[in-house]
Parts: C-alpha cells; sequence; structure tokens
C-alpha cells in the first residue's frame, strides 16, 4: 500500500520530469504561432492527465446513482457516519479544463472519508464534457445531480435544506455559476433556498473576458473551446458578472499563489459581498500547476492547512 509520503514524493518526482519537458518542449522553434499553441495544448493535457492520475483512486463505500441518460450523468455518494437523523452534503465537482477529469480519479483520496467523518454526506458527480457538451449544459448537470439526491434525500440520509456544492479548477467555475446565476437551479426545480454554500477551489475562470485576456497562455485554446468568441457568452459564463443578487448565501473561495487565480478569487468575492451574500477566503501556499493540484488532492486531509479552514466554514454553515 502507498504511503502519503510515497505519494508525495512520487507527486514531486513526476512533476519535475513533466515541468522539465515541458520547459525543453517550449524551446523547440516553430514558424507558426498556432503550431506553438497546439503542443502547448498537448503539454497541458499530458500535465493535467499526470495530476489527475495522482489525486487518487476512488474510495470505497459509496452508492451509484444516474441523474440522466447519459453514460456520464452519474454520482457516488458516501453516507455520513454516525449521524443522528439526516446529514447536511457536500457535493463535489472535479476540474479538468470542462473537457476532461473523471469522480473516480480527480475526487481525491480524503475527501470521501474526511468527510462523512465529520458528519456529512459526501458526494462527487460526473458531468458532460465539451465539446460533446457546452459549458451552460454543464452548469446544468451540476443542478440536475443536486436535484437527484434531494429527491433520494429521505433514503440517503440527507437534509435537503443544507447542501454545500465545492468544485475544483472548472468544477470550481462550475460551482460558482450555478451560485450565482438562478437559471441553472430553476431548471432543476430548485433555488438558491435550497443551497446553504459554495467552496471554489482555485478556480481561475471567474471572469471569462479577463481570463482570456490575462490568464496563462498555455490555457487560451481551452478557454476558447469552452466559452468561445462572443462577449455576451463569455460574460453570461462569468460568475462574477452573474453575483448581482439573488445568489447562493455563503461563499468560502480557497486558492493557492497562482496571481491569476488570487486575482480572480478577490474580484469575484467582491461581486460576492456587493451582492450581498457573506464571502470567506482561504489562502494557502502552493505556486503553478503542482499547487493547483496538490490544494485539491490533499483537502480532506487532516494535516493540511486547508482541511481546518473548510471544516470551521462548514460548522459555520451548517449550524453545527
Amino acid at each position: 500500500m502507498m504511503t502519503e509520503a510515497m505519494m508525495t514524493r512520487r507527486f514531486s518526482t513526476g512533476w519535475a520530469a513533466m515541468a522539465a519537458f515541458v520547459a525543453a518542449s517550449l524551446m523547440v522553434p516553430g514558424p507558426l504561432a498556432e503550431a506553438r499553441e497546439r503542443l502547448r495544448e498537448r503539454i497541458a493535457e499530458r500535465m493535467a492527465e499526470r495530476m489527475g492520475a495522482d489525486a487518487g483512486a476512488k474510495v470505497a463505500g459509496s452508492e451509484t446513482i444516474a441523474y440522466g441518460r447519459d453514460p456520464l450523468q452519474t454520482l457516488d455518494i458516501w453516507r455520513a457516519k454516525g449521524a443522528a437523523g439526516p446529514a447536511p452534503l457536500i457535493v463535489f465537482v472535479h476540474g479538468g479544463g470542462w473537457k476532461r477529469g473523471d469522480k473516480d480519479n480527480a475526487t481525491g483520496q480524503f475527501k470521501p472519508e474526511h468527510y462523512p467523518a465529520e458528519g456529512y454526506a459526501f458526494a462527487s458527480i460526473n458531468y458532460r464534457l465539451v465539446p460533446a457538451a457546452t459549458v451552460e449544459e454543464q452548469a446544468a448537470d451540476v443542478a440536475a445531480a443536486v436535484r437527484a439526491i434531494v429527491e433520494r434525500a429521505d433514503a440517503l440520509g440527507v437534509d435537503r435544506h443544507r447542501i454545500v456544492l465545492m468544485g475544483h479548477s472548472a468544477g470550481a467555475h462550475l460551482v460558482a455559476l450555478v451560485g450565482t446565476d438562478p437559471r441553472y437551479l430553476k431548471g432543476a426545480g430548485l433555488s438558491f433556498a435550497d443551497i446553504a454554500g459554495v467552496i471554489p477551489i482555485d478556480g481561475a475562470a471567474y471572469d471569462v473576458a479577463a481570463q482570456m485576456k490575462d490568464g496563462p497562455q498555455i490555457m487560451q485554446s481551452t478557454y476558447t473551446q469552452a466559452f468561445g468568441t462572443d462577449p455576451a457568452r463569455q460574460r453570461a459564463l462569468s460568475p462574477t458578472a452573474q453575483a448581482a443578487a439573488p445568489n447562493a448565501p455563503a461563499f468560502l473561495l480557497l486558492h493557492v499563489q497562482r496571481p491569476d487565480g488570487v486575482r480572480q478569487a478577490r474580484a469575484l468575492g467582491a461581486a460576492l459581498e456587493a451582492g450581498g451574500s457573506r464571502v470567506a477566503f482561504g489562502s494557502f501556499p502552493g505556486e503553478g500547476l503542482k499547487g493547483h493540484a496538490e490544494i485539491n488532492r490533499r483537502l480532506g486531509d487532516p494535516s493540511y492547512a486547508a482541511t481546518a479552514t473548510v471544516d470551521a466554514w462548514l460548522k459555520r454553515v451548517f449550524g453545527r
């Protein structure tokens, strides 16, 4: 069995090798900017796949529910341990640039163990991916997954009135969007009254147009594929632009020290506060894609600082 120390060494060694590969690849001369962009995209995909593999395989003990007809419209749910009555629920949405990722290997090993032990039900969802689906359909999938659990709340031992959405990277964008644009929950027969709070983890596309202008060059084709070039659509898919009231009542914005992630989280927080939501921040060490992956991989680990921050916030939001 691989220990946490072994996993960390493997992650660090793999990251160093991948970083060297990135540096060498980007030095290869190319006559066309488009060709260099395609190379950057392939490198980004390989890095994301490697980090997803290091995030931990699926934790045993879940029940799988289909919330739609597409094979990707499924979720796993772990019941709360030792709960006396219906338990609060955390719904996690994985990242992957809106076009990749899977609940079985991108949830992280600690969350499905830690949160049920704290007395919460924990669910992790899959959703349809770009380009087969649009980002709008992905946000609708998040809401539909919540609806599927709400409909089974009694059987699953879930308190349908205490639900928190949590998501990492592209998943952070999706939960923030569902938490600011009421049409997605409304489309699933729900409302912001059904959501106690939202925890976006190290997202960086809360303002899509700003991210496409100022974000990392290596991600630009991913953003264009997800959000297109129409400014009106980009604005509609920007949680920061949608943050005028009404919104979900409480947000905890977590980030590492990526400049675009910090900048985007602060701007979203200011817009949410202006819209009347309660906003808290969690800032943690970590730079680049390595830090971006680590905050997801280690959240729920009692020795990781972000875990205590999230635990304290959940207790306040859930009234425990």
